[in-house]
């Protein structure tokens, strides 16, 4: 088969590559019809996560047909479409036992294009297959099923969950790519006060408006602290999101939630931010990091399917599997592509 093969910092290649082979009983191999690239893939690409080994096949999101499952696994049969999740569940160990696969220790977690080969392939093995994929409900697009892998999760869960978004709450999101409008479209379900979304793109500002943001601000030409304190009566945001991962809009979030606020950090960081203790802690600030668990997928999906979200229009562009190299090449310069989220086809 062909997959994407991370060759180190800054090197990746669409080569040929061993199929992928049942190793475990509770193991499926799943032919890969649809995957996306997500904003981690990139960090990796830029060398910020080391422990992600040359020859690795990128990825960590797909939808496919089951095509082979190991003697362990009931609730899936070739034949049968699937969602990939971006985690795998053990369901045995303590972590997933008390609901939090991204930290299993049963040999899940993230794992797919970081640990193990991943889903820019066009095949892949899913471990955990019985706790880790989600069979497609009829009817539903293979686009709005795809970003349920992982930025609708995880702009949920380590955004909307961590940060404790209530009704009435002024929330405000560092960063509008996909996981700063994923952490839009789970907020708005809390029917926030406003969601003030802050980024240095005026495209994806647009599209902030566009998911649900009350209020935007490019932060390359004007003061976010300030306007945040403009149009809060000085009081800040009670929620800031920092969906970007660079120290710059860690420390920023700090500075633009209220005594009492909540930050939560999504972005993956691949260089140390400055925590400033010497001012947080009288404000009584909470800060929360978080790898999503994707134990929300189920709940999720059903907002999907009763169309109180609509995940599909994260789909900004499309390409053919085999063009993943030109697919890389418009996600990474979304700024000027206006890309949220590519989509490859098999």
């Amino acid at each position: 088969m062909k997959a994407l093969v991370y060759h180190g910092p800054g090197e990746k290649a669409w080569e040929a590559v061993p199929d992928p082979a049942i190793q475990d009983t509770t193991d499926a191999i799943v032919k890969v019809e649809a995957t996306t690239i997500c904003g981690t893939d990139l960090h990796i690409l830029k060398g910020d996560t080391p422990e992600v080994a040359s020859g690795r096949i990128l990825g960590h999101e797909a939808i496919g047909t089951v095509q082979e499952v190991g003697p362990g696994v009931t609730s899936v049969r070739p034949g049968d479409r699937v969602l990939v999740s971006c985690i795998s569940a053990c369901a045995r160990c303590q972590y997933c036992r008390e609901g939090h696969p991204g930290q299993c220790t049963g040999g899940g977690g993230w794992i797919f294009g970081y640990m193990i080969d991943g889903t820019q392939a066009e095949y892949v093995r899913v471990p955990f297959a019985d706790t880790s994929t989600y069979k497609i409900p009829a009817g539903a697009t293979d686009d709005e099923i795809l970003m349920l892998a992982d930025i609708l999760p995880t702009g949920y869960e380590v955004g909307v969950l961590n940060g404790k978004v209530r009704p009435g709450d002024i929330v405000a999101v560092v960063g509008a790519g996909p996981i700063g409008l994923s952490a839009i479209t789970g907020a708005r379900l809390y029917t926030p006060g406003r969601v003030i979304a802050i980024d240095l793109a005026d495209a994806r500002l647009k599209a902030a408006l566009e998911f649900g943001a009350d209020l935007t601000l490019n932060n390359a030409r004007e003061d976010a602290v300030a306007y945040v304190q403009s149009v809060t009566g000085g009081r800040g945001a009670d929620v800031a999101i920092e969906a970007v991962g660079v120290p710059a809009s860690f420390e920023l979030c700090t500075s633009l939630v209220r005594p009492g606020g909540r930050v939560a950090n999504i972005g993956v960081h691949g260089k140390p931010a400055t925590l400033h203790l010497e001012s947080l802690w009288i404000r009584d600030i909470t800060v929360t990091t978080g790898l999503v668990d994707a134990t929300s997928t189920a709940t999720l999906l059903r907002l999907i399917e009763s169309h109180q979200i609509d995940a599909a229009r994260f789909v900004t562009h499309r390409f053919a599997l085999e063009d993943i190299l030109t697919a890389y090449d418009v996600f990474g310069r979304a700024a000027d592509t206006g890309a949220i989220k590519v989509m490859m086809t098999a």
